[in-house]
């Protein structure tokens, strides 16, 4: 009988292990999220609609934003 007690306790004090250390990954394994002020602009491409971050547009003399230079270069031979 004592021997199925002591089983039973250390059957116990490893559950509880595992599941703290479980608990403890969930919590580390979420990336963290951006603040709302670090959000960039997106802008569609006005050949292949395509949207892209505003940081990487290519502009027009009439200030329509492209994806790329050869995406220009094409819309402008249209």
């Amino acid at each position: 009988m004592k021997l199925l007690l002591w089983a039973a306790i250390i059957l116990a004090v490893i559950w509880i292990l595992r599941s703290k250390k479980s608990s403890a990954k969930a919590d580390n394994a979420a990336p963290p999220r951006p603040a709302d002020d670090a959000a960039e602009v997106m802008l569609s491409c006005a050949y292949c609609k395509t949207y892209f971050p505003a940081s990487e547009a290519v502009f027009d003399a009439s200030h329509t934003a492209f994806c790329s230079a050869e995406h220009r270069r094409q819309h402008a031979a249209h």
